[in-house]
């Protein structure tokens, strides 16, 4: 059966446009800067862990025994990660966590969240060394925020492991399927974003960050999670991931391809360099 592909988020970027793409280290405000991290659980971190090496993704550390790591963050970029998770007992569900929104004084931020209304963690150091908070979104999911700090783990790596056959250099944003759009829209306002309607979701922007793009649409049966990422020519990309023992779907300025457990991303070409 031949899978339909879809990226609302892309599609708008296209349609607009909008299709810049320059990764800036963020000034330090008690606002959201951009996204720090995407997690995931999956079934076979070796297997999850080699797809993205084909991606030209390098691991950045880990945390766990040897040779059995129990999260291995795995670098975009000097701000932005993958977070995998091996799945440790059956009950626990496989694919996307949550995501993690970079600020630049947590200290200042989490109070504005609270009078506002929401229920943010205590901030606390986490095990990379870095700041932390988190809440549950309207659905139930994790967001969390972080503040990077000198000597974490992440800032420590700045200008290491950033592969030089990276497909790509920047993760744009997403797209997150939600149930309930009044309440959506009530959540995300609160955290500082720039929220409109788009007929059938939501659209999330931030007036510090023109490049992040954040889909919200209508939850229904069978949407997935989509995580975007410019590349500055689509069929260069898929050529590339397809020697690579990637299989990919080209559409147009659009790359779409999925990990070893079906999770979604959408490759979209900037015309530019990443």
């Amino acid at each position: 059966m031949k899978i339909q592909w879809t990226s609302t988020v892309a599609l708008a970027l296209l349609c607009t446009g909008a299709l810049g793409s320059s990764a800036q280290a963020p000034q330090p405000t008690g606002q959201i800067n951009g996204i720090a991290h995407i997690a995931y659980r999956v079934s076979n971190l070796d297997n999850e862990l080699a797809f993205l090496k084909r991606l030209g993704f390098e691991e950045s550390f880990a945390f766990g025994p040897a040779g059995k790591p129990t999260e291995v963050f795995v670098k975009i970029n000097d701000r932005q990660f993958f977070e995998i998770y091996p799945r440790t007992n059956p009950s626990q569900p496989l694919g996307w966590m949550h995501v993690c929104y970079e600020v630049g004084d947590l200290g200042a931020f989490v109070p504005v969240l609270t009078a506002r209304g929401l229920q943010p963690a205590p901030v606390r150091k986490a095990g990379a060394g870095n700041l932390i908070s988190s809440l549950n979104d309207p659905d139930g999911r994790v967001t969390e925020f972080t503040q990077y700090m000198p000597g974490s783990r992440h800032t420590l790596d700045r200008g290491q492991h950033l592969g030089a056959s990276r497909i790509s250099t920047e993760l744009l944003g997403f797209e997150l399927p939600v149930t309930d759009l009044k309440a959506g829209r009530r959540f995300y306002a609160a955290l500082g974003f720039d929220v409109d309607d788009t007929g059938n979701g939501l659209r999330l922007s931030l007036p510090g960050n023109n490049d992040l793009r954040i889909e919200l649409p209508q939850y229904r049966p069978g949407l997935k999670v989509q995580a975007l990422f410019p590349v500055a020519n689509a069929q260069q990309a898929a050529s590339q991931l397809q020697a690579a023992g990637v299989n990919v779907t080209l559409r147009n300025k659009l790359v779409f391809l999925q990990d070893p457990d079906g999770n979604s991303l959408v490759l979209l070409e900037t015309g530019s360099g990443q």
